[in-house]
């Protein structure tokens, strides 16, 4: 319906399409499908080198396919990896962190996009015990900026380098979260007894007080690091995740919000504007939250409370190093 709106009225997200980022490096986390597809084939149509990250191998190769043949030579990888597996997320990050590019691997990395995501739908426990929408939607996502820091800290130092750029795929919804949220402990986490939508606002929540918070202020304003982190709003977006609201709501309420959301919301490629936006305008302000390309957003009381992000950023730490030990984390003063 949006997508009809602008074509006609001109209505709805200012379309952003890059070009010239010849010798520029990304990396999107969930880049093979959705939002964040749209976001790589941009990117790789402007003559950047793309590396999408999925769990599942036919999207990567239906990707690849598709920007290859729009882009003839576009240089477009996929990586395998589950977020909501921590020790998978070290393995490939690790990896990729330290190779040369002749090995795979980043010799630089100049955006780094955080769209992989569970939408509102049942509970469950992923491979490390935890809430699958906290450990996809947020902390999977969280150790991959750890673990590519230093990468990211080495590019922007480089002669000559624009600064590099951290962007979350957040939401209006984190304003949905339960009022209780404390990021106090694990069991909090993994409460069953929290509403669908209230434990998807949860992780949208915990994108932007990372980005806000964590990043912007306890990493590159103590850092004196030359990057740039924000969340930003795609918008509600016809994308196959809406068909969970059907597994979050069974029967006809599930059914009914799938059909709002697919008649009422953009399509994918509007979807990607905000997020193209946050990665190359000379516009962006670190740590911000923003609901439209060029839009600040007004986060909720809980996305401006200080004392929760301090938490989330402790637990965050807390809950990887538990499940795979001390010396899992990269220390965020690291250079490659």
């Amino acid at each position: 319906m949006q997508s009809i709106l602008q074509s006609t009225t001109g209505l709805g997200p200012k379309p952003v399409h890059p070009d010239n980022l010849h010798g520029r490096v990304a990396v999107v986390v969930g880049g093979a499908f959705g939002i964040g597809f749209e976001v790589s084939r941009a990117l790789a149509n402007a003559g950047c080198r793309v590396l999408m990250v999925n769990r599942k191998e036919e999207q990567g190769e239906d990707a690849k396919a598709t920007i290859a043949a729009e882009s003839p030579g576009a240089q477009v990888e996929w990586l395998e990896c589950d977020m909501g597996n921590l020790w998978q997320i070290r393995d490939v990050f690790t990896k990729l962190a330290r190779g040369s590019e002749e090995e795979g691997g980043l010799g630089r990395l100049d955006y780094l996009v955080l769209s992989a995501g569970i939408n509102t739908n049942e509970f469950g426990l992923d491979a490390d015990g935890i809430d699958r929408h906290f450990g996809v939607n947020y902390l999977g996502q969280f150790y991959v900026v750890n673990l590519l820091w230093p990468v990211l800290r080495k590019t922007a130092r480089m002669e000559g380098a624009p600064r590099p750029r951290v962007v979350f795929e957040a939401s209006e919804m984190h304003r949905t979260a339960s009022g209780n949220v404390h990021f106090a402990s694990l069991e909090e986490i993994n409460d069953g007894s929290l509403g669908p939508t209230e434990r998807y606002g949860r992780t949208k929540l915990a994108m932007i007080l990372f980005s806000k918070y964590g990043l912007a202020r306890k990493v590159i304003k103590e850092n004196g690091d030359d990057i740039i982190a924000v969340a930003v709003h795609p918008g509600a977006v016809n994308t196959a995740m809406q068909q969970q609201w059907k597994d979050a709501y069974p029967g006809v309420t599930g059914k009914l919000l799938t059909w709002a959301m697919l008649a009422f919301g953009r399509d994918v490629q509007q979807g990607s504007y905000s997020a193209l936006w946050a990665l190359t305008s000379d516009k962006v302000q670190s740590g911000w939250y923003y609901s439209d390309p060029d839009q600040p957003g007004k986060e909720s009381a809980q996305a401006s409370d200080e004392n929760l992000g301090e938490a989330l950023w402790e637990l965050s730490h807390r809950i990887i190093k538990d499940k795979l030990g001390k010396d899992a984390l990269v220390d965020w003063k690291t250079s490659a």
